[in-house]
Formats: C-alpha cells, sequence, structure tokens
C-alpha cells in the first residue's frame, strides 16, 4: 500500500516536470539546444521501461549538463532548477 502510494507520488511528480519542461520546450526565446534538451527530458521521463527513479535520474543528467549553457536565459535556468528539484525527490 505504502508502496504504491509512493509511486503515484513519483508520477504526479514526473508529470509535472514534464508540464514544465514541455513549456520550456516550445518556448522559442529559449535557444534550440536547450529546447532540444527539454524534449529529450521529456522522453525520458514518459518512457516505462526504467523505474521513477532511473528515469527522473536520467533526466536530471540531461538538465545538468545543459545548465551550463552560458546562452540561457536566466528565468528558463530557473525553471530547470524547479524541475530538478521535483526529480531529485524521487527515489528507488
Amino acid at each position: 500500500m505504502v508502496r504504491k502510494k509512493k509511486l503515484e507520488e513519483y508520477e504526479e511528480r514526473i508529470g509535472q516536470a514534464v508540464s514544465v519542461l514541455g513549456v520550456v520546450s516550445e518556448d522559442n526565446t529559449t535557444p534550440r539546444n536547450i529546447r532540444r534538451a527539454a524534449k529529450d527530458s521529456i522522453g525520458v521521463l514518459q518512457t516505462n521501461e526504467y523505474t521513477p527513479a532511473v528515469r527522473a535520474s536520467n533526466a536530471i543528467s540531461i538538465l545538468d549538463e545543459i545548465l551550463q549553457d552560458p546562452n540561457m536565459p536566466p528565468y528558463t535556468r530557473v525553471k530547470l532548477w524547479n524541475v530538478m528539484s521535483l526529480l531529485e525527490a524521487i527515489k528507488d
């Protein structure tokens, strides 16, 4: 019972992250490589091949790499930090 509740919470967090990443990936003021990384992260999060923790970890590594980009607008960086904090709470 507890495990199922955790799984639901994790899927909800992933859903929130996907929603924010969707906004970033559609924002034409954001550089293309950053939008592509957001789309890649969405793809990783939406696959059911792995546990939620593995999917979150894979998405975090994609985002962590792109956060170093000096061309990233500050408001996009804040959104991505928020996504990362959502995902970092997901554990196996």
